[in-house]
């Protein structure tokens, strides 16, 4: 079993910046892909970002690439969502999630083991 578990959500101005962390317990941290969705009131839930196990395979969604930026640690079991120039529309819930395989991945059906999510509010 996998637990994972983000922090460093809050309130930011827009144009401002966050970073995301995801720590996921388990001995085998290093081949779980990972990923970051989020999900904004009355929405569905969508895809941000994922990255493999060993980081060389990285996918972003159209609305953040060139802003976020997705790495991990795997020494500490931990991945990172580093998001800049952040826009009111980037308002969500941000999951962090993990998949029983090596590689990335785009869809939620595609993982295994999601945290409870930590909220990111960008204000005008």
């Amino acid at each position: 079993q996998v637990q994972v578990e983000e922090s460093g959500g809050g309130l930011v101005q827009a144009g401002g910046s966050l970073r995301l962390s995801c720590l996921a317990s388990g001995r085998t941290f290093s081949r779980y892909g990972m990923g970051w969705f989020r999900q904004a009131p009355g929405k569905e839930r969508q895809f941000v970002a994922t990255i493999s196990w060993s980081g060389d395979s990285i996918y972003y969604a159209d609305s953040v690439k060139g802003r976020f930026t997705i790495s991990r640690d795997n020494a500490k079991n931990t991945v990172y969502l580093r998001m800049n120039s952040l826009k009111r529309e980037d308002t969500a819930v941000y999951y962090c999630a993990a998949r029983n395989a090596v590689g990335s991945a785009v869809t939620r059906y595609d993982f295994d083991y999601w945290g409870q999510g930590t909220q990111v509010t960008v204000s005008s």
